[in-house]
């Protein structure tokens, strides 16, 4: 607010996470441990402290909270105003109402059409929130995300909390009922209740509110003054899109935000950097466009991965739950004969891939893996699988692995610019890092160097178009070789173990 001059309500009230369940202070340890190592100075706390801290609350049924006292809320409006202010004060142009009708690419520039007339301009970033979607058909970009209704309660003044703001100086801590699926902050002096409900109907809330009053009894004295609704944008894995704009030169992407507010800053600098510098300073995989390729863009799995992330908003991440939305999307040849093998599925970039295999008698239940235990049949049926490579042979059928084919001349002395290591010798196979500029690792891929001039790059079936752009953006224009991506043509199955040449001696003459 003092560097732009422009005021703004920001309240630092702090918050508390509820925990209902052994399992859900496991995961809040797991978070305590996670954010002192990144210096935030969050702690698990007891129901005295939470009573402490939250006079107005019943402690029943809990098992303790997690506290972050740097937690609190800023006007977005403002903080919107006030960006806008800085940007102007450092010679931006801001134009209001004026909506995008069209885009086309001329000299290898970008014009923009709008009713105001056109814009030209090198680089463009698709920032357009809820509609993100609209925009990006504009570059011919299917962006893979939804949009759910999202609704909050708030509440009349409450006399007594206003008289204790008024007594203590400050706001009561931001209240996320996490097993429950709903946050109550304070709102002047009322309250806002938002939930994070399957089903987005103002009639279906009411297990929400009657869990509301039971833990905050004050809210039953106060009446609900407004109801409101509004958009609200999911991408498949719930993360924003920060970063290129998959296939389109010169574009980026800044959108499907479910936290904007809360997000913008970093989203800001980050985005900034890669239009500037071309990579950023931190590790944005977990963010970056390219991580889902076509099937992601298919609206049923769009509209079904976004109901379940967003119904399941505070659930907890438990290693070994697989969530069941948007699957069977793409297929392995083999993946009816493993199935019956009692093969147990997890999906990466939508391939379903055999994760354990179980016997029959085995709990396979999903509930059976909402848990942080180790002592669930996988660990068994992996140790079996373990010990039967180990000693005999295994075969593991691994489809999606991204694949691309490096054909021609110069193509190897090339490859070898790009890499940490060497690379392999024809008939070889090699393990080889990709660095930028700074030294970072980007991505690994082994390398089967079939002759002088061919190879297959085999690289994670997440990284299929983020590595693909990644080495097309390096290839010389006038090279003599070509980098074809060959995934969808090719599967692949792994046969390890001390019998394993035994075995395919068997089978082929080579």
């Amino acid at each position: 607010a003092d560097e732009v001059g422009y005021p703004m309500n920001y309240h630092v009230t702090g918050s508390l996470r509820l925990a209902h369940s052994a399992e859900r202070m496991q995961e809040f340890q797991r978070a305590k441990g996670m954010g002192r190592y990144q210096g935030m100075d969050i702690d698990v706390v007891g129901l005295d402290e939470i009573k402490r801290r939250y006079p107005f609350i019943e402690t029943h049924e809990l098992k303790g909270a997690l506290y972050d006292p740097s937690d609190g809320d800023i006007d977005p409006a403002q903080l919107t105003q006030a960006l806008a202010k800085g940007a102007r004060d450092m010679g931006a142009k801001i134009i209001r109402f004026c909506p995008v009708t069209g885009v086309r690419r001329d000299n290898d520039e970008w014009v923009v059409e709008t009713a105001q007339g056109e814009i030209r301009c090198e680089i463009v970033v698709n920032a357009a929130g809820y509609r993100a979607a609209e925009v990006g058909r504009m570059f011919g970009r299917e962006v893979p995300m939804m949009v759910m209704s999202h609704q909050y309660i708030l509440f009349e003044e409450i006399p007594e909390l206003a008289a204790w703001s008024k007594e203590q100086g400050k706001k009561l801590p931001l209240l996320r009922d996490v097993d429950t699926s709903y946050y109550l902050r304070q709102e002047k002096n009322g309250m806002n209740l938002g939930p994070y409900e399957r089903n987005c109907r103002a009639h279906w809330v009411g297990h929400y509110l009657a869990d509301a009053v039971a833990r905050v009894p004050i809210l039953g004295t106060a009446g609900l003054s407004k109801v409101i609704n509004g958009p609200i944008p999911y991408a498949p894995d719930g993360n924003p899109l920060i970063g290129p704009m998959p296939g389109v030169p010169n574009a980026f992407e800044a959108c499907v935000f479910t936290f904007g507010i809360a997000q913008g800053g970093g989203a800001g600098k980050v985005l900034a950097e890669w239009v500037t510098q071309g990579q950023t300073e931190w590790d944005m995989w977990s963010c970056d466009p390219r991580r889902f390729t076509a099937f992601a863009s298919a609206p049923d799995y769009c509209v079904a991965k976004g109901k379940e992330i967003y119904g399941n908003e505070y659930a907890i991440q438990f290693p070994r739950h697989a969530w069941p939305a948007g699957r069977d999307r793409k297929l392995s040849p083999l993946h009816d004969r493993i199935k019956a093998l009692g093969a147990r599925f997890d999906a990466y970039n939508g391939w379903e891939r055999a994760t354990w295999y179980a016997r029959p008698g085995d709990d396979i239940s999903e509930q059976s893996t909402l848990t942080f235990r180790r002592d669930g049949p996988w660990q068994h049926r992996v140790r079996e699988e373990c010990l039967a490579v180990r000693d005999a042979a295994g075969i593991l059928d691994l489809p999606g692995f991204s694949r691309f084919n490096l054909d021609g001349p110069g193509g190897a002395e090339w490859l070898s610019l790009q890499v940490t290591g060497l690379v392999p010798k024809p008939g070889r196979i090699g393990l080889v890092y990709f660095a930028d500029d700074k030294g970072r690792t980007v991505t690994e891929m082994s390398v089967v160097r079939h002759d002088e001039n061919l190879m297959t790059l085999i690289t994670a079936a997440v990284a299929q178009w983020h590595d693909f752009e990644w080495l097309k953006s390096r290839i010389p224009k006038d090279a003599t070789f070509k980098l074809v991506d060959r995934t969808e043509e090719y599967s692949t199955q792994i046969l390890a173990g001390p019998n394993s040449r035994n075995i395919l001696a068997e089978l082929c003459a080579a």
